[in-house]
């Protein structure tokens, strides 16, 4: 778990003259600082070890800024910076660069929802201030396998990590991916049935894979003509089995954390140590995290909602197919609009905090909503001429009327160069 305490030293010296004084006030004041770290902290997630200049490059900031918001993560004591809490593995459309953002309008709600869970970013990047672990917080996935992974991380994460380590061998990568998309309808059975159910060998198999794999169609099945046969993965007719891939050699290496020093230890030995703290870390704040596994609807009525009390709900649907590649979810939906819909009729209650993600231009908002503009890093979309590389300048958050309002009057515009 992310300590909870930051530097406190100041951000300009006693004898500095007064104008320094004041311009660190007004950066505080205004935002900037909190959006800054997070590009930071974006940057380290993504680069870890990343030099001064690096981090500079790679998050559009000056070398001066970035040891100045550098100053501000690490611990009292301590010299290494804090790392975020994440999920190890890759997610397309993840909003952990905009997480803080999202905080601050959401404010330290005591009931908290996110139904498109995914990577789970919004939620692992709540402020500890918040008290979290006294707050009810609800996250929900339709795919059996995401919703999995984060029950068995939260019940048996060494267990989790024992499956998860495992090096990269594209036999093994073929193997699992098959033995898991056949698993997938009858994981998701046990899922809606039983809310203590978990398999931790799934859990770590999948994300292992997710690691390793390159672009979609991890553990989906009916869409390639791989299949068993007599214990040996054939081809046979297109559509009938899975797809086969080369693992990712750029950078897939598993689990995608950095592995630190532990001593005079073997490798092996530092990454399951490393594996078990990762999952260790998520247990920990997952705790009293409720995970459910289904349509968003199921967690968006009234009961799981306002009638808890004031309630944060962090929206990030599917986006309308005709915006995107319709392949990029297990779960495809189109229900962008009907979110919408939701979102704008439940948004007219004081006990609701809502933001609502989407593409600029993708659909029209009521003028009482406000709306923060920021630029994605675009994924794989982002290489040649792919529709992501136009997408990313179209990301918005809107925000419903009872959010808090920003720290500033004016619009945010986040370029996030990574």
């Amino acid at each position: 778990m992310r300590a909870a305490m930051m530097d406190t030293r100041p951000l300009r010296h006693r004898l500095d003259p007064l104008t320094s004084h004041e311009a660190a006030e007004r950066v505080v004041a205004s935002g900037t600082a909190a959006t800054h770290r997070a590009r930071v902290l974006a940057v380290l997630e993504r680069h870890p070890g990343a030099t001064a200049g690096e981090l500079a490059m790679w998050s559009g900031l000056d070398a001066v800024e970035v040891r100045r918001r550098g100053l501000d993560l690490r611990r009292p004591g301590e010299g290494a910076l804090m790392p975020q809490l994440i999920a190890p593995f890759p997610w397309f459309g993840g909003k952990s660069c905009v997480a803080a953002e999202v905080w601050e309008r959401l404010g330290d709600v005591p009931n908290y929802v996110e139904p498109f869970a995914g990577s789970a970013a919004v939620l692992l990047a709540r402020p500890d201030e918040h008290e979290w672990g006294l707050q009810i917080e609800t996250i929900n996935d339709a795919d059996g396998f995401v919703s999995n992974f984060w029950r068995a991380v939260q019940a048996a994460p060494d267990e989790v990590a024992h499956w998860a380590d495992w090096p990269v061998n594209e036999n093994d990568l073929h193997a699992r991916h098959y033995w898991l998309a056949n698993r997938r309808d009858a994981l998701t059975s046990w899922l809606e049935g039983d809310p203590d159910w978990f398999d931790a060998k799934v859990a770590g198999w999948w994300v292992w894979g997710l690691c390793v794999w390159i672009g979609h169609g991890w553990c989906q099945t009916g869409i390639g003509p791989w299949v068993v046969e007599n214990g040996e993965l054939v081809k046979g007719d297109a559509g009938q089995g899975i797809n086969r891939k080369r693992p990712h050699l750029t950078r897939g290496r598993g689990i995608n954390r950095k592995i630190p020093h532990l001593g005079d230890a073997g490798l092996c030995d530092e990454w399951s140590t490393h594996l078990r703290h990762i999952m260790g870390q998520l247990a920990n704040r997952l705790r009293r995290v409720r995970v459910c596994s289904g349509d968003w609807s199921r967690v968006c009525g009234f009961s799981p909602t306002s009638r808890q009390g004031l309630t944060g709900v962090f929206l990030d649907p599917p986006y309308a197919h005709t915006e995107r590649d319709d392949r990029l979810y297990v779960h495809e939906m189109e229900c962008a609009e009907a979110v919408r819909a939701w979102a704008i009729e439940r948004g007219d209650d004081p006990k609701m905090r809502i933001a609502l993600c989407g593409y600029e231009g993708e659909r029209e908002m009521p003028p009482d909503w406000s709306a923060y503009r920021w630029k994605a890093h675009g994924g794989y979309g982002h290489l040649g001429n792919g529709r992501g590389k136009v997408n990313r300048h179209r990301e918005v958050v809107w925000f419903s009327p009872h959010c808090l309002p920003p720290v500033t009057g004016e619009q945010h515009e986040m370029e996030l160069a990574l």
